[in-house]
């Protein structure tokens, strides 16, 4: 599937009182990227609706200044479901302080689950094919 790239910098607003990037700030741009990779997907932002952020861990501070990459792609799709990977870069360090999943859900105008249509393609490689794995066993 087609991956979908997002880039932020990080400015002062967007810093927590330890003065680094806040988590809900970060959050708030994981699932917009994650998003934007369901609704481009299948089309339409009207008929996607998020369910589940699965494992949303930071593993470093992020600081004022740095540039952020957030790349996501469809990983798993179930009848009516959509799962995204979406991992965060941080472009100047060339480190990786987050990755997760989300699920979304397919649906109608009266917010009601409707099969999606979706099938996915063959994986590129040995790391889409491990994150495909992980993306199947998420509860």
């Amino acid at each position: 599937m087609k991956e979908y790239i997002c880039s932020r910098l990080v400015k002062s607003e967007d810093l927590n009182h330890h003065g680094t990037l806040f988590a809900g700030r970060t959050a708030e741009w994981f699932v917009e990227s994650a998003f934007i990779a369901a609704a481009s997907t299948i089309g339409d932002p009207e008929r996607v609706v998020c369910l589940n952020i699965h494992g949303f861990v930071f593993r470093t501070p992020i600081n004022r200044g740095e540039i952020v990459k957030f790349t996501s792609k469809v990983v798993h799709v179930g009848k009516t479901s959509i799962v995204v990977y979406t991992r965060l870069d941080m472009e100047l360090n060339k480190i990786q302080p987050v990755e997760g999943f989300i699920t979304f859900i397919s649906v109608d105008a009266d917010g009601k689950k409707v099969p999606h249509g979706l099938v996915m393609d063959e994986p590129k490689d040995e790391e889409e094919i491990q994150i495909r794995e992980r993306a199947k066993n998420l509860k």
